[in-house]
């Protein structure tokens, strides 16, 4: 046993590493950016989601104003280049701040993501200059609102199977089928469609919400991402001028590339979404009492909870292996596809846990688990669900498509 004075060094030291639930001291890891971002994230998430969300999630309601908060935290395309409206950080950055996003409500999440990875970077990567100028900024300061056109009602882990199609017509294409399925959507000022041409060629076009014959109508009745609004998208004869074709890409390659972005977040995110589960747990088990003592005494409530931090713990080394290849473009869409899988039934499963720690008062909306749960039930499903990031690692490691 140490002296007093050592003890309370030991003590501090044990607080601190143990207030972000970092067990392997992955902070290390972390440059001062990078705490930072997360600092100003989580004390944004705090003061404007933490408070409300609750509320927002039991009456089905989009907390819309958030938009420009977002935006003035940098959390619309954090790793794209200041100049064009992103925030001119890391990969690693842009994690770290799905992360915190998450750990206030997947949905608030799915807003930023869906702007930044799935709207923003299209149009940077594969827009004309003139696209990107128009766009970006405005999108990166919540000015606009953006959403991405990939599912359709018949077409979902088979997206090359749609039927959303452009014909030429002199100056335009006429744009005509549905999606489905599409976060932002009856709030979005313009939506990045994937179409197929002519030949069969799937390419992205830009289509604003004034185009006539474009309609968004919102999708009731959902008991996950209460929070995050959601809708169609619907084309009868809508004319987009050739100007908004996003002009250096064609084929699956497009959209594809933008949901590796999207699903890299994902797999940081939902580590946010775990965490404050497990903070809920630990806390509930720590001043819950049964038969004299706190429930955190008992063998079977350590279990879950050591369980749940080294699942948790695992999610984070992985997520952050992941963001140095990225940060040196080596990440394929494979390895992205493992982190997204692994992570987000990671996070399902401790929801679940802390959900039994809490008992019966885990189902109501004093405390985020039943919240975080139904959540995580659609994120295991969108940006590819949990069976088809199983199949990409398979053909992955054994070169063969189980797919067909």
């Amino acid at each position: 046993m140490q002296q007093s004075n050592g003890a309370t060094v030991e003590k501090k030291t044990r607080t601190d590493r143990f207030q972000y639930h970092d067990y392997y001291q992955i902070d290390d890891l972390l440059s001062e950016e990078h705490l930072l971002a997360r600092e100003a994230v989580r004390a944004w998430v705090k003061q404007e989601v933490s408070p409300i969300i609750e509320e927002y999630a039991d009456r089905a309601q989009c907390p819309t104003h958030l938009f420009k908060g977002l935006a003035e935290i940098g959390a619309f395309g954090p790793s794209l280049p200041a100049e064009y409206g992103g925030g001119g950080m890391d990969e690693i950055a842009y994690g770290i701040i799905m992360q915190e996003l998450e750990r206030g409500d997947s949905g608030i999440r799915s807003m930023a993501s869906v702007q930044g990875s799935l709207v923003m970077y299209p149009i940077y990567r594969f827009g004309s200059e003139e696209q990107r100028r128009k766009y970006l900024p405005k999108l990166g300061a919540g000015e606009f609102i953006g959403c991405f056109g990939l599912t359709e009602p018949d077409h979902g882990s088979n997206p090359g199977g749609m039927i959303t199609n452009i014909k030429d017509d002199g100056d335009a294409y006429i744009l005509n089928g549905a999606k489905m399925w599409i976060t932002n959507s009856p709030l979005a000022d313009i939506a990045v469609v994937w179409a197929k041409d002519e030949a069969g060629v799937v390419r992205g076009v830009i289509v604003e919400k004034d185009m006539p014959g474009f309609s968004a109508p919102e999708i009731h009745g959902k008991w996950s991402l209460r929070a995050s609004i959601t809708g169609e998208l619907v084309f009868e004869d809508v004319r987009v001028p050739k100007a908004n074709v996003l002009p250096n890409v064609q084929g699956m390659k497009g959209p594809l590339s933008c949901l590796s972005k999207a699903r890299y977040g994902i797999a940081w995110g939902v580590i946010g979404a775990a965490l404050d589960c497990y903070d809920s747990a630990l806390r509930y088990a720590q001043e819950r009492t049964q038969f004299g003592r706190p429930i955190a005494g008992f063998q079977l409530q350590q279990k879950k909870l050591a369980e749940m931090i080294t699942e948790i713990t695992k999610a984070q080394l992985l997520a952050w292996r992941l963001g140095t290849l990225a940060n040196t473009g080596k990440a394929t869409p494979a390895q992205i596809s493992m982190a997204k899988r692994n992570n987000v039934q990671m996070a399902l499963e401790v929801a679940r846990e802390a959900r039994q720690i809490h008992g019966g008062m885990g189902i109501t909306n004093e405390y985020p688990v039943m919240r975080h749960m139904m959540n995580l039930e659609t994120v295991l499903t969108y940006e590819g669900t949990h069976d088809i990031h199983l199949l990409i690692t398979g053909m992955d490691i054994t070169g063969l498509n189980a797919f067909q």
